[in-house]
């Protein structure tokens, strides 16, 4: 697989990462660890060299990461997050100083290693000054223990704060064919500092691969059930979306979910998608994605299509939105 390098900060990774959080978190049942292990060593055999986890997603996961990565550990990046009280994200976020270290102290034991490659903050926390967060992880830099540092979820003046203090080397927050708002303020910033961009839900939680549809049922764990893009109705409505994706996908003898991430690979240089799967089959054929070469016309071709289209419903329930853009 292609490399790639997030902004000006000379960290390479592979062009497409892995998403580990729906192996133990946020979407139905945890995986059973030698099922995880297998899947993430899989993904590895087939070029992917970027990996995500995060304390909120349950220490299982990084445990697990941990775990899978452990025979290859210098071949690879690992990137996880602090951010939330206790590691619960139900709690709130928690950015404090000690907090950030503690949580440094205990991702390294997890994961099985001396070094954090990207530590990112989870949430932007109102309650602590975004220069206290970017300065404690400089002191983890400069420590030894971080490599580089980064925001999730992120707003332009949260950004540019945390950046004057750190540079920032990525952001990571939610971008597709059917997410476009960091178009607006985000992608621009980001191209101007020099910040590389990590999307999460490259394939709309699941729903731009088409294997979902109105009728589709959710395990009652999976946190898509309090999504109103998600609601029944607006599965239906927006079916249109993914009818559109897949006439594309067949023009170009692919699927809705590599067009999906070849649009976003075709965006930017510095864009590094991070998709996620617990399934092997979904796994080869999301790595499919990076060689699906899209020309400017074929962006075109695609973004012309979509912007005749209205997706309905909001991406976060009003709760999870508040701390979105901070």
């Amino acid at each position: 697989m292609k490399k790639r390098k997030l902004g000006n900060s000379g960290l390479e990774v592979s062009a497409l990462g892995l998403g580990c959080m729906g192996l133990s978190f946020g979407y139905g049942p945890a995986t059973d660890k030698e099922t995880g292990i297998k899947l993430i060593r899989a993904a590895y055999e087939q070029g992917i060299a970027f990996f995500d986890t995060a304390e909120a997603y349950g220490k299982e996961n990084e445990e697990l990461v941990g775990a899978a990565l452990a025979p290859f550990r210098r071949n690879v990046v690992i990137a996880t997050k602090f951010g939330f009280k206790d590691g619960d994200s139900n709690k709130g976020q928690d950015s404090h100083p000690d907090r950030i270290r503690v949580v440094a102290e205990e991702s390294l034991k997890r994961l099985k290693t001396d070094v954090i490659d990207l530590f990112y903050q989870h949430r932007v926390d109102p309650n602590v000054p975004i220069e206290d967060v970017a300065g404690t992880v400089k002191d983890l830099i400069a420590e030894g223990k971080v490599k580089h540092f980064g925001l999730s979820e992120a707003g332009v003046s949260s950004i540019r704060k945390a950046h004057a203090v750190q540079p920032v080397t990525a952001l990571q927050s939610e971008y597709s064919i059917w997410w476009r708002e960091p178009e607006k303020e985000i992608i621009p910033t980001l191209e101007e500092l020099g910040i590389g961009f990590v999307p999460f839900s490259p394939l709309g939680k699941g729903f731009l691969t088409g294997a979902i549809n109105a009728i589709t049922k959710f395990d009652s764990t999976d946190f898509r059930n309090i999504v109103p893009r998600f609601s029944e109705e607006n599965r239906k409505a927006n079916q249109k979306l993914v009818d559109l994706l897949s006439a594309i996908a067949l023009e170009k003898e692919a699927t809705p979910a590599q067009i999906a991430l070849g649009w976003l690979l075709a965006q930017k240089p510095w864009i590094v998608p991070i998709p996620g799967t617990t399934k092997l089959h979904r796994l080869t054929e999301n790595i499919g994605g990076a060689s699906v070469d899209l020309s400017d016309a074929d962006v075109k071709a695609i973004d012309e299509a979509f912007a005749k289209t209205i997706i309905q419903g909001e991406r976060y329930p009003a709760h999870l939105q508040n701390r979105v853009g901070k």
